[in-house]
């Protein structure tokens, strides 16, 4: 699963205030009641505006992408189940911390993975792609493999670790105790499942030492800039026939060609046509970057793929 570009954390939370601007203080209005008085859903909208303003601009933002994108192009429940399917495969155990470090549970999580289907198919709409090159991004495609490492500094300490786990050690408690990668450590060592994008996140070194590996087999210590690194493909899944694969290859191929900047263009281009009129003047500026052709700043958003920064590109 390619890097997941927007943010998240507000989706789900934003939908209510986003829609509430009413006309009085009846009871479905009031979120809060003291003795005091209550406090109405209009209270509650200006407040978050005055306190919030960015991330009320980019929930403002994330819902008008699904209304304008939703209108043009179709994402099915079974397109949106097989990205959360991915998503708990590659994340294995630790898919519901995941849910918890962004609060959210899993249907804000699937209206988070909707509006990226729809952003996916905006971006790729004007992208062609001929008979040959899906064939050759066959040939050259790799099917998702389960891995998990134990990263050490030098090569001594790698071969005592490999020395152990050739001795029955398990490698779950040598990752636990040796590898200073320390967030898959405290996994096991996994970096979970690992598809043929996200194979293109590893350094050279790390990515051809797993070209090489068969299911249940322990590599010998590889270097790499971070230090040296015992791998184990622990599963793998099996290449299916093109005529199986085509209809997904054509669209992660499609995608290979898409950056940040790209799907920037194409947001510009949907609102542009949608004729967006903003009536909260403190809201205003929401979508200023996205029509000025700025580069927005990178958002707190989930990444899809498992892996940790000591054996990724930079």
């Amino acid at each position: 699963m390619k890097k997941w570009i927007l943010s998240v954390s507000l989706v789900a939370g934003a939908v209510g205030l986003a829609g509430c601007s009413g006309n009085g203080a009846d009871d479905k209005d009031v979120v809060a009641t003291t003795k005091a008085g209550d406090i109405t859903k209009d209270e509650l909208y200006d407040s978050a505006k005055q306190k919030f303003t960015p991330q009320m601009e980019q929930a403002l933002q994330e819902l008008v992408y699904t209304k304008v994108l939703d209108e043009k192009y179709d994402v099915s429940k079974d397109e949106i189940n097989k990205k959360m399917d991915e998503a708990k495969e590659q994340l294995g155990d630790q898919f519901d911390m995941f849910l918890q470090q962004y609060n959210l549970d899993e249907k804000s999580f699937k209206e988070y993975l909707k509006l990226q289907l729809l952003q996916e198919k905006a971006a790729t709409s004007d992208i062609k792609v001929t008979d040959k090159e899906l064939k050759d991004y066959y040939e050259n495609w790799k099917a998702p493999i389960e891995v998990r490492h134990i990263l050490v500094e030098d090569e001594k300490t790698a071969k005592e670790v490999k020395k152990k786990l050739a001795d029955g050690g398990k490698f779950e408690d040598l990752a636990s105790e040796y590898s200073t990668d320390t967030a898959s450590a405290a996994n096991g060592g996994s970096l979970g499942w690992v598809d043929n994008a996200g194979r293109q996140s590893f350094v050279p070194e790390f990515s051809k030492a797993l070209d090489s590996l068969k299911k249940g087999e322990v590599s010998e210590p590889v270097k790499t800039d971070y230090g040296y690194h015992i791998i184990e493909v622990t599963d793998m899944k099996e290449k299916k026939p093109f005529k199986d694969m085509k209809k997904d290859l054509e669209q992660e191929l499609k995608l290979s060609k898409v950056d940040q900047s790209k799907i920037q263009e194409s947001m510009k281009d949907e609102i542009e046509k949608a004729d967006l009129k903003i009536k909260d003047k403190d809201l205003k500026d929401a979508f200023e970057q996205v029509l000025n052709g700025t580069p927005a700043p990178d958002a707190a958003a989930p990444e899809g793929n498992a892996t940790t920064d000591s054996d990724t590109k930079e």
